[in-house]
């Protein structure tokens, strides 16, 4: 599912993620990077601006809100969302490894 849409100057950069953990960033419709995670990942890609190529970072996890983003053009911060802490991450597996247990004792059953 679609996360979130960012436009810089000419730039469309999309972000999807889905329930298994995949990542999927897409800059002016296309593929520039892919990954699995379920804690989010870091993302590394070039995009054209103001004719020169920059460097992008983005990088996707989990707060308090749910899903958080940060994104640095050539080490400058264009979004940055409260880090996440411990025991959030923490409540987010714990609630997959009982999602899962729930599912193995239900078929078992």
């Amino acid at each position: 599912m679609k996360f979130s849409t960012i436009q810089l100057g000419n730039n469309k950069i999309e972000i999807f993620n889905s329930y298994l953990g995949k990542e999927t960033i897409m800059l002016n419709n296309k593929v520039v990077s892919e990954k699995n995670s379920i804690r989010g990942a870091k993302h590394t890609f070039k995009m054209l601006e103001n004719d020169r190529q920059v460097n992008c970072k983005l990088n996707l996890g989990y707060g308090a809100n749910g899903v958080v983003m940060d994104l640095y053009v050539d080490d400058v911060a264009i979004i940055e969302s409260p880090k996440s802490s411990v025991i959030i991450t923490f409540i987010i597996i714990a609630f997959v490894i009982g999602g899962v247990a729930m599912q193995i004792a239900y078929q078992n059953y």
